[in-house]
């Protein structure tokens, strides 16, 4: 992090610097880098970024002003809490769950049965039950010539070939 602050002040520009730029000073200044020189400066960019040491401004970071206010962070910013006046008292919160039934109280009485109340059809409702085929109910039509559904496939058969020599 330290080679980033280095690199954004020998730079100098009033408008920051791009990560390129900054990718450049490193590997002039600084010589043998790892392979992985350019993943490992995105990443402390965006760290740098995220904590509020660097500002990403028109695809260029710049080293923060300290004069300016702290940054606020997404969303609605929190209301603030007003004190409660010292003279309302504080009830216990409620405990979770439902209240255990009393064991003194007297047993409910039993629900009278009420009679079932058709809609006035004659129908019961609901789907009507499947009984099975008797010799009183007459059986469903004979199917046409053709049996019902996909026809099976057509096996090839074999050919007996004879050669000739």
């Amino acid at each position: 992090m330290q080679m980033i602050f280095r690199a954004i002040e020998a730079l100098n520009s009033d408008n920051g610097s791009n990560k390129s730029t900054i990718s450049k000073y490193i590997e002039s200044t600084y010589g043998n880098l790892p392979t992985g020189h350019s993943s490992l400066l995105t990443h402390h960019l965006n760290m740098m970024k995220a904590s509020g040491d660097l500002v990403f401004w028109k695809n260029n970071y710049m080293k923060r002003d300290p004069t300016a206010p702290p940054r606020r962070g997404r969303g609605r910013p929190p209301k603030s809490k007003s004190p409660l006046p010292l003279s309302s008292a504080i009830s216990p919160p409620k405990p979770r769950g439902r209240p255990p039934k009393d064991p003194n109280a007297p047993p409910k009485p039993p629900k009278p049965v009420q009679m079932k109340v058709s809609s006035g059809t004659g129908k019961p409702r609901g789907r009507p039950r499947k009984f099975p085929q008797s010799a009183t109910t007459p059986a469903p039509p004979a199917p046409s010539g053709r049996p019902r559904g996909r026809p099976p496939k057509v096996k090839a058969t074999l050919t007996e070939v004879s050669v000739q020599q």
